[in-house]
């Protein structure tokens, strides 16, 4: 009978029919359970057919303790985990819970670091890379990349105090009130010290990673990428730029990127015209920001920044920092890997609180009634989008409310501000009711045939793989079934 208490197989959840006689097998996934955000291994279910098998006469006991042993044995350091039998259709499991742990990284003795620091990405279990394995090793240490000297570099005082002062500026414009600006109090040498962008070498002053990421530094991959597309595909640009130097600074040519390039209307008040955008623009920072201040720096890649007729993705390079994952940053839980870049943006009020910033933009979102923003995790970063329109209602009129009483927003049309490109009203309007359309083929899809695949769903609605992926993901009457690479689709009991 197949276990209808898990989907599948995924990040967090590893089946096994029984224990295979090379250990190591087993062993490699505990480990990397271990070095990223924890899991469960339930031996007595078939990891392809999801049938529940149990684990027979043997004795849950016995099996326990030879588990817990072989772990102990052969990896390095010692994994927590708790061993608990389960019973699952009548049938008896047992259940391997290991929590992200902190002395990482964790590996098998007998190969090494090296070869065998495993990682969990997307339902499998792999070899960390280089710069992986040294993250995991900052974060063993309770380190942080940005935190650490740079060697070969010298202190310039004439550098730091002119960085003291434009960061104070960055933190006045940013000020909302007069008791903000107040408030806002001189950065230091000492203060710069104090905050992580500066270090002590012996008895002289070094500056850190966080100092030269703040200034002009020459790191290639430290960039961030913007691209307007045109449609929902990443085939022909309408538009492209690139953005270097100081990070906070590519941050802000980021967002005005990006809001040069969506939909701009007006709200009216009274004899005052004010512009509205389609996308709360807090929430397009915070993405941004977000994206700056938790990626990795030791992740060769960059920042990107992609604009679709019908949302934005942000990709930021480096995987969810300290054992965390997708649900627990979406409530609020954050674990930061660059402490002193966060501590410099909250400072400048481009960040708040450590851990508030992805539910308030799940809010602004919900606030304009727009679809949920979608959160990713990828073998080497993480993904964020945001959609463009309601997923039920026409764009003019979700424009009217968010607008309050007493106002209204002009009905002529949003337009790409900056842009000579237009999208009337009645543009919008077919995108949001062609989305309703392939839901409804959907549904009655699922409803002739009970599952489906995403290929099948493909051809039913003759669009491309990533657009069906993206309505199954907003679909809430809908749920997944089976392994991540044998994954169906049915509609929910």
């Amino acid at each position: 009978m197949i276990c209808k208490e898990y989907l599948g197989e995924g990040k967090n959840i590893e089946y096994k029919r029984e224990i295979p006689s090379n250990h190591e097998k087993f062993l490699k996934d505990i480990i990397a359970f271990a070095n990223t955000s924890g899991g469960k291994c339930i031996v007595g279910i078939d990891d392809k057919t999801l049938n529940v098998v149990g684990i027979g006469d043997v004795s849950p006991f016995k099996l326990s303790d030879a588990i817990s042993a072989m772990i102990s044995d052969a990896c390095t350091p010692l994994i927590d985990n708790e061993i608990y039998a389960k019973t699952i259709n009548g049938k008896t499991v047992l259940v391997i819970e290991v929590p992200p742990c902190k002395q990482r990284p964790y590996y098998l003795t007998k190969k090494g670091k090296e070869a065998s620091t495993f990682i969990r990405v997307n339902g499998t279990s792999r070899v960390a890379d280089n710069q992986t394995l040294k993250e995991l090793e900052f974060q063993g240490a309770n380190l942080s990349y940005d935190s650490q000297r740079v060697i070969g570099e010298k202190f310039d005082k004439k550098e730091a105090i002119a960085l003291c002062d434009k960061l104070k500026n960055v933190a006045l414009s940013n000020c909302k009130t007069r008791r903000e600006r107040d408030a806002v109090k001189d950065l230091t040498i000492g203060k710069l010290e104090d905050l992580g962008l500066l270090c002590k070498n012996g008895k002289n002053i070094a500056i850190t990673n966080a100092f030269k990421l703040m200034t002009n530094h020459k790191e290639n991959n430290v960039k961030i990428q913007c691209a307007l597309f045109k449609g929902l595909e990443r085939n022909i640009f309408i538009d492209k730029k690139e953005f270097d130097g100081p990070i906070y600074e590519q941050l802000e040519d980021a967002y005005k990127f990006v809001l040069n390039h969506i939909n701009l209307g007006a709200k009216i008040e009274g004899l005052f015209r004010k512009d509205i955008y389609e996308l709360p623009i807090e929430a397009i920072r915070e993405v941004i920001a977000n994206a700056v201040v938790h990626r990795s720096y030791l992740n060769r890649s960059k920042i990107q920044v992609s604009i679709f007729d019908d949302r934005i993705e942000v990709f930021s390079p480096g995987t969810i920092y300290g054992g965390l994952d997708i649900e627990s940053i979406k409530e609020g839980r954050s674990s930061c890997r660059n402490e002193a870049i966060a501590q410099v943006f909250q400072y400048m009020k481009i960040i708040e609180s450590w851990g508030t910033g992805i539910p308030k933009i799940i809010n602004l979102c919900k606030e304009y009634q727009l679809i949920e923003p979608k959160f990713e995790e990828f073998g080497d970063g993480v993904r964020v989008t945001l959609y463009r329109f309601q997923a039920n209602k026409r764009t003019s009129e979700q424009a009217n409310k968010h607008a309050g009483s007493g106002t209204r927003v002009q009905a002529r049309g949003f337009k790409y501000a900056g842009s000579s490109t237009r999208v009337q009203v009645n543009k919008v309007n077919r995108i949001v009711e062609n989305s309703n359309k392939n839901k409804e083929l959907i549904i009655n899809y699922l409803q002739e045939n009970q599952e489906a695949t995403t290929s099948e769903l493909t051809e039913v609605l003759k669009l491309s793989v990533a657009r069906v992926r993206a309505i199954l993901s907003s679909m809430d009457e809908i749920e997944p079934i089976g392994a991540t690479n044998t994954r169906k689709y049915r509609l929910k009991h």
